[in-house]
């Protein structure tokens, strides 16, 4: 079966870090463009960070830069998002989302999605 488990979720303050994995199950990804959305009650989806599993090449939304970094480890079929200095503004569901692409950095067909994991920012 092919699709996307995230992980790393949780309660943390404000000013913590977490750490959240994407793990790619059925497939490798080698030549994916993978991103971090987030989804707040009420709120559209927002798209916070991408990154090309075939060139490393990274973005980020303003929201986020300078405080999450996403990396990846492809003999691990790994995706992560290290989030730090978290705000109370950061509380959603995580969820990452894969388009197979050679030198895409987000996708925008995407073909699979994660379940999302919760992020709760909390004092």
């Amino acid at each position: 079966q092919l699709q996307l488990v995230e992980s790393g979720g949780g309660l943390v303050q404000p000013g913590g870090s977490l750490r959240l994995s994407c793990v790619a199950s059925g497939f490798t990804l080698d030549y994916y463009a993978i991103g971090w959305f987030r989804q707040a009650p009420g709120k559209e989806r927002e798209k916070i960070s991408c990154i090309s599993t075939s060139t490393g090449s990274t973005n980020y939304a303003d929201s986020v830069k300078g405080r999450f970094t996403i990396s990846k480890d492809n003999a691990k079929k790994t995706v992560y998002l290290q989030m730090n200095s978290l705000k109370f503004e950061d509380t959603a569901v995580y969820s990452c989302a894969a388009q197979r692409a050679i030198a895409v950095v987000c996708p925008r067909d995407v073909e699979y999605w994660g379940q999302g994991t919760q992020v709760t920012v909390s004092s």
